[in-house]
């Protein structure tokens, strides 16, 4: 039988403190694992949306509202950005981004046209397909540009002098110096099209329910683990045999 010593009100009240915030971590870590199931949900749905007029989301940041939108003007054709180290499957290439002139604004969107796989041993720069010349009318999914991940040396794209650019570190604030133009705060996702070159495969960019998920559960197994640090520190030990009654 488990017998323990009377602890000090200090260890109780510090281990019941401790389980009672490792816990609620652990129930709010549960909450964001169904919310983001509740986005990815709507994300896999909103290229099916009716579409809205892009000035009723442009101005304000996209977060995970997925707005699917149409936006009428034209590209700048002469200037693209190429995110290199890239992966679809077992695929490596680039992801394509092109400034984009809204009719009628001063600020510019940046497009996904999607991903275009290195071709040859080399990891050349892809090829990119001729853009559309004069006014067009584009459809797709008003989102946050992606985490730029790792700087690594410096401003790649500031010292380049050829177009396009090649980049493994690609961020607005970056592609708005170096165009010297303003953007919108979030870019379009292109919808998918079985006929372009390009695979537009598109992922939300946020932590993923399982994550969460396994974070709930290292949040409760701490709350586990400071209840048993308790009772081991409190568990008295046996009495010597020969004091014990027959």
């Amino acid at each position: 039988m488990l017998r323990l010593r009377r602890p000090s009100w200090f260890a109780v009240l510090l281990t019941l403190a401790g389980i009672a915030i490792f816990v609620r971590l652990g129930i709010w870590q549960l909450d964001r694992a169904a919310y983001k199931e509740h986005l990815l949900a709507r994300f896999a749905h909103a290229s099916d949306a009716p579409l809205i007029p892009f000035a009723a989301v442009s101005d304000t940041a996209p977060h995970h509202r997925y707005a699917h939108v149409a936006v009428h003007g034209h590209y700048l054709r002469d200037r693209a950005y190429m995110w290199d180290d890239q992966t679809i499957g077992e695929q490596v290439g680039v992801d394509v981004y092109v400034p984009f002139a809204v009719q009628g604004r001063e600020r510019m969107v940046i497009v996904s046209l999607g991903f275009l796989p290195h071709t040859g041993s080399e990891r050349n720069k892809p090829a990119m397909p001729p853009l559309p010349t004069g006014e067009v009318t584009l459809r797709g999914l008003y989102a946050s540009m992606p985490p730029p991940g790792l700087k690594l040396g410096g401003d790649q794209i500031a010292r380049q002098t050829q177009w396009p650019k090649l980049s493994t570190y690609l961020e607005l604030s970056q592609i708005s110096r170096d165009l010297d133009q303003r953007l919108f705060p979030g870019i379009l996702l292109l919808d998918p099209n079985p006929k372009s070159a390009y695979l537009r495969e598109w992922t939300p960019t946020f932590i993923p329910p399982a994550r969460h998920q396994a974070y709930a559960f290292q949040w409760f197994s701490f709350a586990a683990a400071a209840l048993v640090i308790f009772i081991v520190l409190h568990r008295r030990g046996e009495p010597p045999k020969n004091d014990r009654r027959e």
